[in-house]
């Protein structure tokens, strides 16, 4: 150990490597160790489905209005993210039913619906993988 501590005093170029590799070192590892700390709950598509037929859930798609029109889950409300704010008083009557949230690829889907659970939508959940999870699946996109 006392070799090693004076092999990083020698140079401060080492001191740098050694402190790069201990960064992405802890990179590399924050998704495992942040994981069971998070605090949205993600759908894979099939649960979504599930979740859809069972408990009549609403499919909220906060994609853009292009992306929505190319493809999006059959039956599914469209409020873009950027509008969300100012048109969360239009989901007011699903407050009672499980919300799926879905965006393109499932990036921003899991912060929405922390945002709508802080709102008072206790039953709000990410589509885990987005859209782009659901067509992997093979499961049907409605155009238009």
């Amino acid at each position: 150990m006392e070799q090693f501590l004076l092999f990083l005093q020698k140079s401060p170029f080492n001191m740098v490597l050694f402190g790069l590799a201990l960064a992405s070192g802890g990179m590399l590892l924050w998704p495992l160790v942040s994981r069971p700390f998070r605090v949205t709950n993600e759908l894979g598509a099939h649960e979504a489905v599930r979740l859809i037929n069972r408990s009549d859930a609403l499919v909220l798609d906060v994609r853009d209005t292009g992306d929505y029109a190319a493809g999006h889950v059959t039956g599914a409300r469209h409020i873009p993210e950027s509008q969300l704010a100012d048109r969360i008083k239009e989901l007011e009557k699903y407050r009672s039913r499980p919300i799926i949230v879905s965006c393109r690829t499932g990036s921003r889907a899991p912060a929405v619906a922390g945002m709508l659970r802080k709102r008072g939508f206790a039953e709000a959940f990410a589509l885990r993988g987005g859209v782009a999870a659901w067509q992997q699946a093979s499961l049907p996109l409605e155009k238009g």
